[in-house]
Parts: C-alpha cells; structure tokens; sequence
C-alpha cells in the first residue's frame, strides 16, 4: 500500500484517529540485529551466537533486540506517511512502549499506526503522538507496542 500523504501539517492535524496505510513488510536478518548490537554494545548471546540460541534458547533461533523494534518505528513512519512541506522532522520521545513478542531472525515486521495528536510546536513545528504497533508476520502478538513522540517541522 502506498504512503499517505499531507500537503502540509494543517492536513496532517486532519489525520487524528485515522490509521495510517499499513507498511510494507520488512524482514529482520541476522546482518541487522548484529550491525544493531555493535550500534548499541549489546552482544547478549541470544542476540549474536546463532549457534549457541539454536542451541540454547527457548526460541530456538536468534531474536532482535527489543530496542530494535522501537528504532525501526522511525523509518517505518516514513515509510507511511509523508508531510510534504516538511523540512525535518525528529525524534522526541516514548510514553509508553512494550515488547510482548520476540522478533525471530528471518521474521517479517511492519508497522500499523494511528495519528493520535498533532499539536503546535513553535513557529513552525508540530508535536505528533502517534500509536505504532510493530506486528510480526503469522503471530499473534505484536513485537513492539509503543506510544511514540515526534517533532516535525516546516
């Protein structure tokens, strides 16, 4: 599905309560979560030691890190949505975020999100809640639910 897009952030505030087209399905490989653990110095082996989470883990497989999840949400959003008049647009910040689904390297995540609030930020700018739910592909349970902050500017 294609992204939607705002001419400006006037026709976004119109977007509140609406959800946003669904993404694109993007698959999670081992290269990502260990280019994310060198990111982040977290080499926890269920992460990074694909024989020892064969082996070992619970899951049978390696599993991205959480955080990975939330930092996907940025250029899933992206990926949804474009404000044409914006010149920048930043991360602000998370209210509220949980992880009640481990990513399995190889596994499929997009994004289903919601305009939640749009709010003056300055001369210029806008503060954006928005309501992202990480889904995996054939699960249940979402990897990553999360109450997400931007500021977008034009």
């Amino acid at each position: 599905m294609g992204a939607l897009i705002c001419e400006n952030l006037t026709a976004l505030k119109k977007e509140v309560g609406n959800e946003l087209p669904l993404g694109d399905w993007i698959t999670v490989t081992q290269e990502m979560i260990n280019a994310f653990a060198q990111a982040t110095l977290d080499f926890q082996w269920i992460h990074v030691d694909v024989e020892k989470a064969h082996e070992s883990s619970p899951f049978k497989a390696p599993v991205a890190h959480g955080f990975m999840s939330v930092s996907l949400i940025s250029k899933m959003l992206g990926d949804v949505l474009e404000v044409a008049s914006a010149q920048m647009g930043v991360n602000y910040g998370l209210n509220k975020v949980r992880f009640p689904n481990p990513v399995l390297v190889n596994s499929k995540v997009r994004l289903k999100s919601k305009v939640l609030q749009v709010d003056d930020y300055g001369e210029t700018g806008a503060k954006i809640l928005w309501d992202c739910t990480v889904e995996i592909e054939g699960a249940e349970k979402p990897a990553c639910v999360a109450e997400f902050v931007s500021l977008m500017f034009e």
